[in-house]
């Protein structure tokens, strides 16, 4: 008797980022040299590395911090075209002290500025997709609860 062969499973690129707000609830954007758009610390998983270790990893790398990693706000079914299946994770960042913001150093040349920007200006700044997801990371630290989404739109329920 042969065995059949396992079925085709997905492989997906995680990546982990942080949302932080200020305290009159604007999120902090990250100015990439790489990207022709604004992000939120973070990026790729590396292998055997949690996602909430990834994120903390990143604070450090791209600002030169090590704020705690809070819960988990989104988990994002955002697969792309050029990235295949790719599961997107953001956590609570809290709000970083002035301390924090005044030893921000960007010592690897990714990055080369940052900035607070009101949730409504995201749309100038940012791709669809990441927008959407930094709409509900913004939701789900108000509602107190995780949320799931698929390309930054709340997944329905499945009953």
């Amino acid at each position: 008797m042969t065995s059949a062969a396992p079925p085709p499973m997905a492989q997906a690129r995680l990546s982990a980022g942080t949302l932080f707000l200020d305290d009159a609830g604007r999120v902090l954007m990250l100015h990439p040299t790489y990207k022709d758009y604004w992000d939120i610390p973070g990026g790729f998983v590396e292998p055997g590395e949690a996602p909430s270790a990834a994120c903390a990893r990143e604070i450090r790398e791209e600002l030169g911090i090590s704020p705690p990693v809070g819960p988990l706000l989104v988990v994002d079914w955002a697969p792309t075209e050029n990235d295949g299946d790719k599961v997107l994770y953001v956590f609570d960042g809290g709000s970083l002290s002035a301390d924090d913001l005044r030893r921000i150093v960007f010592e690897d040349g990714e990055i080369d500025g940052y900035r607070y920007v009101e949730p409504s200006e995201l749309e100038s700044l940012a791709p669809a997709r990441l927008v959407r997801r930094l709409h509900a990371a913004v939701i789900a630290k108000k509602s107190g609860r995780t949320i799931y989404t698929e390309h930054g739109r709340e997944a329905p329920r499945l009953t």
